[in-house]
């Protein structure tokens, strides 16, 4: 059985900074492209940032673009979203997601999710 964990749920202000890890518990090669996504109160979901495992390359959402990266240690089975200049509108569950298909944030390319860690950003 595959699990993600997400941990580095915190409160942080306008400006600051967060990493946030995702752990693979269990096979990784079951996941070649492994995703941020984050859902806002009344919001839908949408994808950040994303990497494919295997050769590093990554996408962004337009929003967090020279503010977010995303990067892995393949030894460590894990990956990381450093995210800077932090804004309120940043605020909302983050999930980290794995997937076969590709990085284009498309929901269901994703089939394994973790529980999610919540950032919240303050003016």
């Amino acid at each position: 059985q595959v699990r993600l964990v997400e941990s580095g749920a915190d409160s942080v202000q306008y400006g600051g900074s967060q990493r946030l890890s995702c752990v693979v518990f269990g096979n990784s090669n079951l996941a070649n492209y492994i995703a941020w996504f984050r859902q806002a109160p009344g919001k839908e979901r949408e994808g950040v940032a994303c990497i494919n495992s295997a050769t590093g390359v990554t996408t962004y959402t337009d929003s967090v673009k020279g503010r977010f990266t995303i990067s892995r240690d393949n030894s460590k089975n894990m990956v990381e979203l450093q995210m800077n200049s932090l804004k309120p509108e940043d605020t909302a569950m983050y999930y980290c997601a794995g997937g076969w298909i590709s990085c284009g944030f498309i929901i269901t390319d994703f089939h394994l999710w973790g529980q999610g860690t919540q950032v919240t950003v303050s003016s």
